[in-house]
């Protein structure tokens, strides 16, 4: 039997709270694995930005990415590392890269989920080039604005396509807003969507490889009151159907981490923004849901690190289109989709290698989300983010919120 290591790097950007906590506890941990006739323990680097040449090898068994969707140069480096090193990366950058807001609705409307309706719409105003004047005149088409609003019905939301952190959505409540916000979109290609109105539930389910969360979500709070404090908000059935919607698109897009948000209508849940293949992961958003997170990441980078998980440089997409296909009601069709995506997670072997290798998570953690290293790692954030007189404010927010968190699992 071999002392084998297995490196995890963490590719970061303004991350601060969550690889300070994941480090730590990692340490803590200070793993041992028997898998596979070795002994296997776990090293974390930050992965550092520098030149490279296309033939270096590799050193990492796991990255954790948080640069790729703008980053450039560290896009590439993972790109290059996954097809020459068999990286396993979180997530596939070329879906990152290419997969955006439309794409995703697209998908997903093909599946059969009930997507709101939505058109896209030409710009406003172009790039000046060469060819655009013989382009428009020849192809372009007018067309009536308020009569697309029509069709679509009030309320409904302008928004960018390809999204970005809530860039330029607009409510738009009548023609007049209509045109007015369309006026003013510039060159940006615009998404109209029907609004979920009124909707009873705002849920956003975060997934991190097999594993889900649930968050009663208020986008109309500040920032740090979005991720509510509820528990106990949806019954059992709606949670599977949470559950299942957001793997099947992880898993569709290859995306181990990434957020669905859905509203509740009639009984209905409509997933309304699901393209979110780097979620927010700070304590200053998440506060009593942060601690999940952090587990989260470190149970499946651990279970890709230690097996060696195969990652899929494919999307292969035509299992999922076999089942559309099919005369099958819709919760049928999305109970066969997330089969394939616990399939593609090793959903039971994930579960069977966290109970065997890592059953003291969940208590080292606890522990440690008690710890004055927490809470400075805590107002490292905050002091990143908020006013100087304000930092204790909020530190202390947060810290009552996770340790009301703690209360709460150490009860149960």
């Amino acid at each position: 039997m071999a002392a084998v290591t297995r490196k995890i790097g963490l590719s970061l950007g303004a991350d601060i709270c969550w690889p300070l906590c994941y480090e730590q506890i990692l340490d803590k941990l200070d793993l041992s694995i028997k898998y596979g006739g070795d002994t296997v323990g776990i090293e974390v680097e930050r992965v550092s930005i520098e030149p490279f040449d296309l033939r270096q090898p590799c050193k990492y068994d796991v990255v954790l990415d948080r640069l790729t969707h703008w980053y450039h140069t560290s896009r590439e480096w993972i790109k290059k590392s996954i097809l020459m090193d068999n990286l396993y990366v979180l997530n596939n950058p070329w879906a990152v890269q290419s997969m955006e807001k439309h794409t995703s609705y697209a998908a997903m409307m093909h599946l059969g989920m009930p997507i709101p309706e939505t058109w896209m719409v030409p710009p406003k105003s172009y790039e000046p080039t060469p060819d655009l004047s013989p382009t428009l005149k020849a192809y372009a088409r007018l067309f009536d604005l308020g009569a697309i609003g029509k069709q679509i019905g009030y309320p409904l939301f302008m928004k960018p396509f390809d999204g970005g952190g809530w860039r330029a959505v607009t409510r738009i409540k009548d023609e007049a807003s209509l045109r007015k916000n369309y006026d003013e979109s510039g060159k940006s290609i615009m998404h109209l969507q029907a609004a979920v109105d009124p909707f009873d539930s705002f849920v956003r389910c975060i997934g991190l490889g097999p594993q889900t969360h649930l968050v009663k979500y208020n986008p109309d709070a500040p920032l740090h009151d979005r991720y509510t404090q509820e528990t106990d908000f949806v019954s059992d059935d709606e949670a599977q159907i949470l559950r299942d919607t957001t793997l099947t698109i992880n898993a569709f897009f290859g995306w181990d981490f990434n957020s669905c948000e859905s509203l509740r209508k009639g009984g209905t849940w409509y997933p309304i923004d699901f393209a979110n293949p780097c979620p927010d992961s700070q304590v200053t958003s998440l506060h009593r849901h942060f601690p999940w997170l952090v587990k989260a990441n470190i149970r499946w980078s651990v279970f890709c690190a230690v097996t060696k998980k195969k990652f899929r440089r494919t999307l292969d997409w035509d299992p999922f289109y076999a089942i559309a296909a099919k005369e099958l009601p819709y919760r049928e069709k999305l109970r066969a989709y997330a089969k394939i995506a616990d399939e593609r997670f090793e959903t039971a072997k994930f579960e069977e290698f966290c109970a065997k290798h890592l059953p003291n998570l969940d208590e080292v953690a606890w522990e440690f989300f008690g710890t004055q290293a927490a809470k400075e790692a805590f107002r490292q954030k905050v002091a990143a983010l908020y006013p100087k007189h304000e930092i204790e404010l909020f530190t202390e927010l947060f810290w009552k919120r996770v340790q009301a968190w703690r209360e709460e699992t150490r009860a149960a």
